[in-house]
């Protein structure tokens, strides 16, 4: 399907990849706690995964940033050259251009120039499936094009997947204008207020039927999609490319103790993601928020896996969720199957003094029954005994409190059940809600 879509789609070009180390400003984010090769890396791959053909890839170190370049004049006119000489048509910068800069860059290099937030954009727009997921990723395009006052707009012409940051249909659109990009994210905005509403209505459906939701978040390509496959028997696609995900996903889990849940596979998180983009994305991300439990799905043989996990922090937090982070997410330390020996005895022992971090292979299965376990525990903590009146003509719902809750006892008159039940809060509510 892939080798089908990218001949659909045709050659996008050879690429010139450049990540750009800045000295960190006073109280910032220190750029030490991820190693330039794995930024460095991590942008080769973002490109790759739209079919960009990279020609070379170079880390370069600047004092500060150039207001009118990014890249002082030596730099600018060293990548002109290699640029030439190696027919790149498409110059990937990853750090965030201003658009006075990419035109600079663009007249100098004589080829397009995207930035990270320009390829991740461009990514998600092949991507996205779901006409949700179409609607968020229009109006992150639409809102970071703004400002550039419309570079190009493919999605009125999808001769190829994305949204078009590689190249347009032709001159003619270059000419829309920012109110006509204004009038369309309002609209935008207020269909995705309508999925909003209509995933409320769904999660309320869901909370009836109900079973808890267990969310798995993470990193790009830290194999959730993998992990959710094999713990639901799913076949949502799962390759080794970033961003991979963009569409949820949600299966029935059957947990240890004979209950249900919901298992819920959901976008990738990555550093430096725009905030519009993460606004955009919001809709999406409240599955997310309403989980009754959050799993983070680390890459543990990925050599940044440490700012891996502050990343993923870093966006839970700004969804609202900083005092789950607080208290302490579930951890499935995937891709132990890549470890060595040495290090997979080493994590497993760490990982004993640790009853929230279970080490995992969703390549090979191996820690996934102890982590579905530890789901199990989790959706149990809490649970105490009540006492429950129904009537023995609403055989559902005294069947539902025995799948759902732990029968202490029971006495039965004339019509009526009295049952003494330990339930968690979460299922006690959604038993009211059912009765009420």
């Amino acid at each position: 399907m892939e080798e089908r879509r990218r001949e659909a789609n045709g050659p996008v070009g050879r690429s010139l990849v450049i990540h750009p180390v800045l000295r960190p400003a006073s109280g910032g984010r220190k750029e030490a706690e991820r190693s330039p090769e794995g930024r460095l890396e991590e942008a080769v791959g973002l490109a790759r995964a739209i079919a960009l053909d990279i020609a070379a890839a170079e880390i370069v170190n600047l004092k500060a940033a150039r207001p009118a370049t990014l890249f002082g004049s030596g730099t600018v006119e060293k990548f002109a050259k290699e640029i030439e000489a190696l027919g790149v048509t498409v110059a990937v910068v990853d750090a965030t251009v201003t658009p006075v800069q990419q035109r600079n860059l663009e007249r100098a290099w004589k080829c397009k120039v995207i930035d990270r937030t320009g390829l991740i954009l461009e990514i998600f727009g092949a991507r996205a499936r779901t006409h949700e997921g179409s609607l968020q990723v229009e109006l992150a395009a639409l809102t970071y094009q703004r400002s550039r006052l419309v570079r190009s707009w493919t999605h009125l012409e999808r001769q190829r997947g994305g949204f078009g940051f590689l190249g347009g249909p032709g001159e003619s659109q270059l000419e829309m204008d920012r109110r006509l990009i204004t009038d369309r994210i309002a609209l935008l905005k207020r269909e995705l207020g309508t999925v909003r509403r209509t995933r409320a209505l769904h999660r309320e459906a869901r909370k009836r039927v109900p079973y808890p939701v267990v969310a798995l978040v993470g990193y790009t390509n830290a194999g959730k999609s993998t992990l959710f496959n094999r713990l639901t028997r799913a076949e949502v696609v799962a390759a080794s490319r970033l961003f991979e995900t963009l569409d949820p996903t949600m299966r029935r889990l059957r947990l240890p103790s004979g209950r249900s849940a919901i298992l819920s596979d959901t976008v990738g998180f990555i550093s430096d993601l725009p905030t519009h983009l993460v606004a955009a994305f919001r809709a999406t991300l409240e599955e997310v928020t309403e989980a009754d439990l959050i799993v983070h799905v680390r890459d543990v043989h990925h050599p940044d896996t440490e700012a891996q996990r502050e990343d993923v922090h870093a966006v839970l937090t700004d969804l609202g969720l900083g005092e789950t982070v607080e208290r302490g997410l579930i951890e499935a330390l995937n891709k132990i199957d890549l470890l060595t020996p040495e290090a997979r005895a080493a994590l497993k022992n760490q990982a004993r003094r640790n009853r929230d971090t279970v080490p995992v292979s969703a390549a090979t299965g191996e820690g996934c029954d102890e982590l579905v376990e530890l789901f199990d525990e989790r959706l149990d903590g809490g649970r105490r005994a009540v006492r429950l009146t129904v009537p023995l003509s609403d055989g559902a719902s005294i069947a539902w409190l025995y799948r759902h809750g732990e029968i202490l006892g029971r006495a039965d008159d004339e019509s009526e059940a009295h049952l003494e039940v330990r339930l968690t809060p979460a299922d006690l509510a959604r038993f009211r809600r059912r009765a009420g």
